[in-house]
């Protein structure tokens, strides 16, 4: 596509790093467990933060959580905590770095009971397919939904932590359970 041609969410700016992860990523169905665990650390550090925030830490999070390996950052101790706590590339708060670890300890058993963690998500969507959004964003994004309030709620049953039912509704948005690009976009399909 010719960059004079192509029409984005308006959510995206003019930020390169955000253009290009709307473009290449947002949306875009991924079955990948290490990438679903991936978004799972990624949104729940940005739980209060704004996504850009966190976009641009991404390498950061990547080295300092084991390239997203769930059963390496399972294994990480306190002394794993502190040495993150001093990690200037990373959101430096204990209970989201707390939280990934102990949500990496619970992605593994949904992965036992599931096979995958992705089995797991798309057992609560309709048919076990994404959701394509058809109607117009204009009234405001939408935040949350009653498939990500069932699956937030599911996770915090199972003791998943930021993990709540907008941090959820991001994750599927970021991992094309729900494709919510606006109709006008030419990155919808």
């Amino acid at each position: 596509m010719e960059e004079n041609t192509i029409t984005r969410c308006s959510w995206c700016g003019n930020d390169e790093l955000y253009m290009r992860y709307h473009d290449e990523e947002w949306g875009k169905e991924v079955h990948d467990d290490r990438i679903l665990f991936e978004f799972l650390v990624l949104e729940s550090a940005q739980a209060g933060l704004s996504w850009l925030t966190i976009l641009r830490r991404r390498e950061n999070y990547r080295k300092a959580f084991a390239d997203f390996d769930a059963v390496k950052v399972a294994t990480f101790t306190e002394a794993d905590v502190e040495r993150l706590m001093q990690d200037a590339g990373i959101i430096r708060n204990r209970l989201k770095i707390q939280a990934a670890i102990s949500n990496a300890i619970l992605f593994l058993q949904v992965q036992k009971e599931y096979g995958t963690f992705d089995q797991y998500l798309y057992s609560f969507m309709p048919e076990g397919k994404p959701i394509i959004n058809t109607k117009q964003l204009n009234s405001g994004p939408i935040v949350t939904t009653a498939i990500s309030d069932a699956i937030s709620k599911d996770m915090k049953k199972r003791g998943f932590k930021f993990f709540g039912s907008t941090i959820c509704y991001a994750h599927m948005q970021a991992t094309g359970m729900v494709n919510d690009h606006t109709e006008n976009c030419s990155f919808r399909f």
